[in-house]
């Protein structure tokens, strides 16, 4: 990026954070950021359909058929009532709440290839959320003035995807300020980046994230492709979430993203032929051991009296053959959804919590057949503090499908030479990822920091995947002379009973 793009990239993630003043200590970060991202992509959109429209008028010399002619084969058709502009004209209307989601709506109805149901989960007119009227209309107001400040036509910051970085940043700031709620809908970047180099995905590939939230981690899988001619699939249970991915994709240039709403493990919707269907990618960052996970399956099986107990048989697509997780840790219900969905020579990163490498009863059964099965190509331990709202231990598992190989790479990236410490989150750094990666990709053994297993190992080791049973990461510590530190006491008291001894020589001199 140019000096002068940097300088644009930063005018701009300045004057959005500034906007959200009009929001801070009245909503909750993880409520006002829906506000503020629509309201960054409508400006997106009317700018520029603004800058086109003077273009077609200019070429065609004012011929209006031929204008709307062109127009209309835009990425985005708006009208006149949907633009910005006209938002910002009526900033002091009383009804702006109102006149704001018919706009939305507008946007929606003019594009519904692409936008339908984008907006469906925010409300510019909500007492609940934005309060009554006055509070509500003055907020609205200074928030289209604060928008206002910004120029987003393309002749303005240019091709170097600004305005999809600006929503990354945005994105991710949010996330930092909701802690707990941001890991929700965002992964850290850089551990998005160790995931997409990890599965190395490939021209023509279908790439695949179940839990996609913001749709963050699938755009840095889809940026590993120099021509980014990848097919884009993500499924997101919350939203207000799976509008934020929709927008994230079209701000970065994807728009043909298929991203769709609804429950992944009661309610997979990327179908074929009413099977599963089948990707050679698939990344993730599902909710740390989910409860309850499966209370979508209960249907007409919920009982007052009986609590609902979830089986194998339930399942139509028949995911949970080799077990059914614990009620209340949903992470291998995703694996094997994942693992389900995962196309012949397929590759999978998966973030999860320490715990599914250890944990007993369904879920070792589970950890046994995946074992049995040479799905498990690698497992990486990553540093503590890295993800928003928790300081619980991760790791990343590495699955492929038809491996050739029976071992299991496991590394042990947690340590503190392996991160950079920060303030309220730590950091992965270009050369921690770039270590992990290269080790993973020799499936080489490094001293206190990787190590190969065979099978026939982690069978001996019934199945239990903790890493310290395989990277001895301990370090000796140095022998201790105990002459020396009889030498140090006898030196210390003696002192001592010279400091005493001056002590009580004072206090004589004082008549004390």
């Amino acid at each position: 990026m140019t000096d002068q793009n940097e300088n644009i990239q930063g005018k701009i993630n300045n004057i959005l954070w500034q906007a959200c003043d009009t929001f801070r200590g009245k909503i909750d970060s993880s409520i006002y950021k829906d506000y503020i991202l629509v309201m960054l992509f409508v400006k997106y959109l009317s700018d520029t359909y603004k800058e086109k429209l003077d273009e077609y008028k200019d070429r065609y010399k004012g011929d209006e058929e031929r204008v709307k002619r062109a127009m209309s084969r835009e990425r985005f058709v708006l009208d006149e009532i949907s633009t910005f502009d006209y938002l910002y004209s009526q900033r002091n209307n009383s009804e702006i709440g109102m006149i704001i989601n018919k706009a939305l709506e507008h946007l929606e109805n003019e594009n519904t290839g692409k936008l339908r149901g984008v907006f469906r989960n925010i409300d510019f007119n909500s007492e609940a959320i934005l309060g009554k009227s006055k509070e509500r209309n003055a907020m609205l107001k200074t928030l289209l003035e604060d928008f206002n400040k910004l120029d987003l036509r393309p002749s303005v910051v240019g091709h170097d995807d600004i305005i999809g970085n600006s929503y990354q940043y945005m994105i991710e700031r949010f996330a930092s300020d909701a802690g707990k709620k941001g890991g929700e809908f965002f992964t850290p970047s850089m551990v998005s980046e160790l995931l997409a180099r990890l599965v190395k995905p490939q021209e023509n590939d279908r790439i695949y994230d179940p839990t996609c939230g913001s749709g963050s981690l699938l755009i840095r899988v889809v940026n590993q492709v120099p021509n980014r001619k990848v097919a884009v699939y993500g499924q997101e249970r919350n939203g207000q979430t799976h509008s934020l991915a929709l927008m994230n994709m079209y701000l970065h240039g994807i728009d043909d993203a298929k991203i769709l709403w609804g429950d992944t493990l009661s309610n997979p919707l990327h179908l074929e032929d009413g099977k599963l269907m089948k990707f050679q990618v698939i990344v993730a960052n599902p909710p740390f051991s989910l409860d309850k996970w499966a209370m979508g399956f209960s249907g007409d099986k919920a009982d007052d009296d009986k609590p609902f107990k979830m089986e194998a048989s339930l399942d139509p697509y028949r995911r949970f053959e080799w077990g059914v997780p614990p009620s209340s840790k949903g992470d291998y219900a995703f694996v094997q959804h994942m693992l389900y969905s995962l196309a012949e020579n397929g590759r999978m990163a998966v973030i999860l919590p320490h715990g599914v490498l250890f944990r007993g009863g369904s879920e070792a059964k589970i950890r046994q057949q995946i074992i049995e099965h040479n799905l498990l190509d690698a497992v990486i331990g990553l540093p503590q503090g890295l993800f928003f709202g928790t300081g619980i231990p991760t790791c990343v598992m590495v699955f492929k499908k038809n491996r050739t190989r029976r071992e299991v790479l496991f590394i042990d990236a947690s340590g503190e030479e392996h991160y950079e410490k920060g303030k309220n989150q730590n950091q992965l750094r270009e050369s921690d990822i770039r270590k992990i990666v290269e080790t993973y990709d020799a499936f080489k053994v490094e001293e206190k920091y990787s190590y190969v297993a065979s099978i026939e190992e982690i069978k001996d080791n019934e199945y239990n995947l903790n890493i310290p049973r395989y990277v001895d990461t301990f370090e000796e510590e140095e022998i201790v002379n105990m002459d020396e530190v009889q030498e140090n006491i006898t030196r210390i008291k003696r002192q001592i009973a010279d400091v005493e001894e001056k002590m009580a020589r004072y206090l004589r001199q004082l008549g004390i």
